[in-house]
């Protein structure tokens, strides 16, 4: 039992209304105690269970009662610098309802909705995610480009212009994809606004890439990876003065998009001189044909063929991934091979999950490695 909850237990002869009311008006959920984590709710149930996203652990665990009350309580033991995120099921009466915390006013959304967070001790939101009014904004332009060989008509991308941007000079570009959520879960442009004033990262030009159809595009699809240098990149070139030499050129992406982004340099071999890949989905076997879905079924091919010839697709890469996703093996793994092709490789590993917040903390690390500003050498 937590230290909070004895005190609660301490605090009067009997637990009532007017006890649990003046625990939780001292206290919001989670409540963290060094390692520990309790996790509260309070209500009339017949049962509550804590649903996280923590590979490696239960995924459903049961809070208990304290008795005479109605106030439920489960502690966990959880490493320093931890994040995940999580929901409460409540049953009641045969009915299981998926809730946020209603006692924790963090939350996290993503495309499918939102969880609330548990912070550990030692984790803090990074200052340089929250907007600056120092920070001179960038703008963000709208181009539709081509579809080309993903087929009729136009897609839309939006453009970062850094606020130094110069018509005048060619600046680095960056290619994004799954770019709308990278700019709505991920603060993007305030973590661009941020480091390129701070002059962490050199003045860049992002294309924040959508896809209509990830499931298909991202997973290793050779269309996609032609309509990236056969569309995208001259059209760009044809609107701003984008840098020529592979050097000032990147993909990046998270989950799908880090298996994009890889394909698409190793079929263009020397066209891309920069990766950013976060909690790559990099499925493959070594032995039989078993995939977790249809859908990574070309994944699965495109890495079983990029391990046994690599080549080498970019000069420098940034990897992240963090360990309570069940995709860290993959990424773990991937990381000897790409060293072994003599690219310059760095791998970031994070106490938390897959997740936009997850990749938003290693925005930093990885930008001011692979495009540093004058002041790059701080983080070498």
């Amino acid at each position: 039992m937590t230290l909070a909850i004895r005190r609660l237990l301490e605090s009067r002869g009997r637990l009532d209304r007017a006890a649990v009311d003046a625990f939780l008006a001292g206290h919001s959920s989670p409540i963290v105690e060094g390692p520990t984590i309790t996790f509260l709710f309070r209500g009339e149930a017949d049962g509550v269970l804590l649903r996280h996203f923590v590979y490696g652990l239960p995924s459903s665990q049961p809070l208990r009662r304290l008795q005479g009350t109605d106030l439920w309580h489960l502690s966990l033991e959880v490493p320093t610098g931890s994040r995940f995120e999580y929901k409460l099921e409540v049953l009641r009466g045969g009915t299981r309802t998926l809730v946020q915390d209603p006692l924790n006013p963090r939350t996290a959304s993503d495309p499918f909705g939102s969880n609330s967070v548990c912070a550990g001790s030692g984790y803090e939101v990074p200052e340089w995610t929250r907007p600056d009014p120092d920070a001179r904004p960038g703008a963000l332009e709208e181009i539709e480009v081509p579809a080309g060989p993903l087929g009729e008509g136009t897609r839309p991308v939006s453009v970062y212009l850094p606020a130094r941007f110069r018509p005048a000079r060619r600046h680095p570009l960056l290619v994004a994809f799954d770019g709308t959520d990278y700019l709505r879960y991920a603060g993007m442009k305030v973590v661009l606004d941020n480091l390129v004033g701070r002059n962490e990262v050199a003045s860049l030009l992002v294309a924040f890439c959508p896809s209509q159809h990830r499931m298909k595009e991202y997973a290793a699809d050779p269309a996609h990876a032609r309509w990236v240098v056969e569309d995208l990149l001259p059209a760009l070139r044809d609107r701003w003065p984008v840098s020529e030499g592979p050097a000032d050129l990147a993909l990046m992406g998270a989950s799908l998009g880090a298996v994009a982004s890889l394909h698409a340099a190793w079929l263009h071999p020397g066209r891309f001189g920069r990766l950013l890949l976060q909690s790559g989905a990099f499925a493959f076997t070594d032995i039989g044909r078993e995939v977790r879905s249809p859908v990574l079924e070309p994944v699965v091919e495109f890495v079983n063929g990029f391990r046994a010839a690599p080549g080498r697709p970019s000069e420098k890469v940034f990897v992240s991934c963090g360990v309570y996703e069940s995709l860290i093996y993959e990424n773990r793994s991937l990381v000897p091979l790409l060293q072994r092709t003599g690219m310059e490789v760095r791998f970031v590993e994070a106490r938390d999950g897959h997740n936009w917040e997850n990749w938003r903390d290693r925005l930093r690390e990885g930008l001011s490695w692979l495009f540093p500003g004058p002041l790059g050498l701080v983080y070498e």
